[in-house]
């Protein structure tokens, strides 16, 4: 199996508005997500996030280790696991997690602060046949594209 890991490196927008973009990107998709982040203070926060998106437009999420975890469209977690069946995954902290690859896809978006890291997993990832590694840059009216 090849897991397909997309780049996102943030520069327009904060991780919040990042992530619920591409939360609702996969949810239209079809398509389940776990949200990984080891600060609780962060999935709380991107959580009520992801609730308050306009009206209609809420974006369904829990946090793991609840009794409905299977429901969610949108599980927030610390760990790399899939109770609700997600085959994506969006590292919202920017720390790689080698479990991420159980995934078939990983959204992992990183900052300035974590860039060195994320070039050096980049080039890890490159000799890697198992990984098709996809770098994501936002534009200035804040639209994702894929490429250098």
């Amino acid at each position: 199996m090849t897991t397909r890991v997309d780049f996102y490196q943030l520069s327009r927008d904060p991780v919040d508005v990042t992530v619920a973009k591409l939360a609702r990107k996969v949810l239209q998709a079809g398509e389940r997500l776990v949200v990984v982040s080891a600060d609780e203070a962060q999935r709380q926060h991107l959580s009520r996030v992801l609730w308050q998106q306009g009206g209609a437009n809420f974006l369904a999420n829990g946090m793991a280790g609840g009794p409905h975890d299977a429901r969610q469209p949108i599980l927030l977690s610390e760990r790399c696991t899939a109770p609700n069946d997600a085959r994506m995954l969006l590292i919202a902290d920017g720390v790689w997690r080698d479990e991420a690859i159980g995934f078939e896809r990983v959204l992992l978006l990183f900052d300035a602060d974590r860039r060195d890291a994320a070039v050096e997993l980049w080039r890890s990832f490159a000799k890697d046949d198992a990984i098709d590694n996809r770098i994501n840059k936002q534009d200035q009216n804040g639209a994702w594209r894929e490429g250098a």
